[in-house]
């Protein structure tokens, strides 16, 4: 039991977390660099410890520090958020050894899971459908060139401490192959401090479909549906929805029940997500499990009207969770859409800089999660995401016409956003009908390039809110800054 929870993240998630435990009547400790020192998280916190300087490995990745802080506030738990330290079963080990609990699975089922090898292995013995290829890691080239033979090109060299779309390679054939080998190897030994890879078979324009799944420590599990991921940009998520367009009902109960039974097989505890490709014939094959709280859980918790983070907490304090699954169907459609600090016109390169500007949408079935406001600095040290757009609606047209409004009122000055690619994407007749797999992007944007902008309208708005400021009477108070750009109003 603990009422006190260390969050060791930053950005929109740790506020979420936040949120979350206030709800439950828990208080919280945030922990930050000093490149975060004026960062929202810090504000809203009970108390906050700084943890270091800017260098993730110096501050949001160091065990020592995070746990110290613990210490000294007297934290009985620690959330960690996604990325960083969340799926690292070293650290939810050491949160064990120090008498912390660790707001997630057990440190061996971390390990189980968070091993794409041995997590393929676990899901084959549940009898969950996986991708044709090695049973494990793969020793080296002549090993992999055997197995591509075997199950045919093109094939997947995946990193099995992966994610992200590090260490991973799609190889046409065997010069590929020889080639993407020791690239993939050594690229996942710098990210992970892993050069295992092991091959899969690739499924050729697949849908990108998770499930999420909760379980509690008396042995009940849940599913709360599907979520499509498919539009991708180097393996990078940008666009995410529920339902998915592709899963009919049948399909979605039979995924969900897949999912539920590799959990099973590892007796899971808490949040997790299956991921599986899905192909042109309905077909669905494990890729791997997240262990830990999903960037994009916000669409499900918006769909099926739950709360994702305080269910999380919940099973972390020890208690019971109370669903029914036959109770828990889709009752909205939801798309989120990640607002990246990015120049798409230079290849989506990362766009550190002063937020001058900003405008919030807003309206029925609309929810923007963020952790930055106008005269915010985004940092050059973490990730580029800045805020998350969600809508509901109760159909997808409907949810895709309340996205374009929203992206038409997203706006940001001082450093340029994906926001006009969304805006690109949802104009598009594929995407539009549904019609879509994780090669989209790549196949309708190959340049980088957009036609619409908001450049425009960001000169439009910073002139607006300065006139505000000048003309305003005493009695209508000094303009500060622009409509929902107070970080208070989060």
């Amino acid at each position: 039991m603990f009422n006190k929870v260390l969050i060791a993240n930053r950005g929109e998630i740790a506020l979420r977390v936040i949120r979350a435990c206030r709800e439950l009547g828990l208080s919280t400790v945030a922990v930050y660099s000093e490149a975060d020192r004026e960062a929202v998280h810090v504000r809203f916190a009970d108390e906050d410890v700084c943890i270091g300087p800017a260098s993730a490995a110096q501050s949001y990745l160091d065990f020592k520090r995070i746990i110290a802080a613990a210490e000294v506030t007297n934290a009985g738990a620690i959330h960690p958020g996604y990325g960083f330290l969340a799926e690292n079963a070293d650290f939810a080990e050491v949160c064990e050894s120090c008498g912390i609990t660790f707001i997630g699975p057990k440190p061996h089922q971390i390990r189980q899971m968070g091993d794409k090898a041995v997590a393929k292995e676990v899901m084959k013995k549940a009898g969950v459908p996986v991708v044709p290829g090695s049973d494990g890691i793969v020793s080296g080239f002549e090993e992999a060139r055997e197995l591509a033979e075997a199950v045919g090109y093109p094939v997947m060299l995946k990193a099995v401490a992966g994610g992200g779309g590090k260490g991973m390679r799609a190889c046409y054939d065997e010069a590929e192959l020889e080639r993407n080998f020791h690239i993939a190897s050594t690229e996942a030994a710098k990210a992970f401090s892993n050069p295992d890879l092991y091959l899969e078979k690739m499924i050729v324009n697949p849908h990108h479909v998770e499930i999420q799944l909760i379980g509690d420590s008396f042995g009940n599990y849940f599913h709360f549906g599907e979520r499509d991921c498919s539009i991708q940009r180097r393996h990078q998520k940008l666009i995410e929805e529920t339902p998915s367009p592709l899963v009919t009902p049948e399909l979605r109960q039979r995924m969900g029940e897949a999912a539920i039974k590799g959990a099973k097989m590892v007796d899971y505890l808490g949040v997790g997500t299956v991921e599986f490709l899905v192909d042109k014939d309905l077909n669905f094959y494990f890729m791997e499990m997240n262990t830990r709280i999903q960037v994009e859980h916000p669409i499900t918790e918006e769909a099926y009207e739950v709360d994702l983070l305080q269910d999380q907490l919940r099973v972390a304090l020890g208690e019971k969770l109370t669903y029914r699954q036959e109770d828990l169907t889709p009752k909205w459609h939801s798309i989120e859409c990640r607002i990246n600090a990015e120049d798409v016109e230079a290849d989506f390169r990362p766009a550190p800089g002063r937020i001058e500007a900003i405008h919030i949408p807003g309206g029925p079935g609309v929810r923007v999660d963020k952790a930055v406001y106008a005269g915010y600095f985004i940092p050059p040290y973490y990730d580029s995401m800045i805020a998350k757009l969600i809508v509901k609606a109760r159909t997808r047209n409907s949810a895709i016409i309340k996205m374009r409004r929203c992206l038409e009122e997203f706006i940001v000055e001082g450093v340029p956003t994906t926001v006009p690619i969304h805006k690109e994407i949802f104009q598009n007749e594929d995407f539009v009908a549904g019609k879509y797999h994780t090669a989209f992007l790549e196949e309708n944007f190959r340049s980088g390039k957009t036609e619409s902008g908001s450049k425009k309208k960001s000169i439009t708005f910073k002139r607006a809110t300065e006139a505000a400021a000048s003309d305003a009477s005493p009695d209508q108070g000094k303009v500060e800054e622009p409509v929902g750009a107070d970080p208070k109003s989060e």
